[in-house]
């Protein structure tokens, strides 16, 4: 019995690990971004200003020095002071840390 129930642990685990490194979809995180995000946030790539002038520009989240996708589902999943208590789901999530990534500037050579 404990050792079934360790195995199933490991297996919860490990699919989870497996999980957590899947890429996203960007298209379906732009289409989240628009429908969930985007009453506050600026989303685009153009970098508009976001409706709510307290709430920050995605280009600029994507492009703050050392975001990554780690850092921004770490960043997407903890509560903010300003912000609605939002879940999203993992999928969701993922596919949201896709969209921003895309929104990265390569800088000139």
């Amino acid at each position: 019995m404990k050792r079934s129930i360790v195995l199933t642990l490991l297996l919860a685990v490990s699919s989870g690990g497996a999980f957590a490194q899947q890429a996203g979809d960007a298209d379906r995180g732009h289409a989240y971004a628009k429908m969930v995000c985007a009453a506050c946030h600026s989303v685009e790539s153009d970098g508009g200003p976001s409706p709510n002038r307290d709430a920050p520009v995605w280009v600029d989240i994507a492009n703050t020095s050392g975001m990554t996708a780690a850092a921004l589902r770490v960043f997407l999943s903890t509560p903010h002071q300003r912000m609605p208590d939002l879940i999203i789901a993992p999928s969701d999530l993922q596919d949201l840390v896709a969209y921003i990534l895309t929104l990265k500037r390569v800088p000139p050579i």
